[in-house]
């Protein structure tokens, strides 16, 4: 729709490719990022803090049995949503 802002993950993949990111670290950071937003109920990551990316993070290790590279992964995608789109980086 003319007008209206980007979509969080159109503004996730532009940002994406304006750091130069390989195709498959554009694609893994998405969705990672969707996981986040449907794991918290759909509630946008901007009126979510650092409490609940630390809550999702606990998740995976503990409930979904991720490995250590893959939790590092999602933490990675998580820090980059946040600095680089949402202008707010977490602590």
């Amino acid at each position: 729709m003319p007008g209206s802002p980007p979509r969080l993950l159109d503004q996730v993949r532009e940002k994406i490719r304006l750091r130069h990111y390989s195709i498959r670290t554009g694609h893994a950071y998405v969705n990672w990022v969707k996981r986040f937003f449907l794991n918290h109920g759909r509630r946008h990551p901007r009126h979510l803090g650092p409490g609940e990316v630390e809550a999702f993070l606990t998740q995976l290790a503990v409930v979904d049995k991720v490995a250590a590279s893959t939790q590092n992964q999602a933490k990675s995608a998580l820090l980059f949503l946040y600095k680089e789109v949402l202008g707010t980086p977490l602590p």
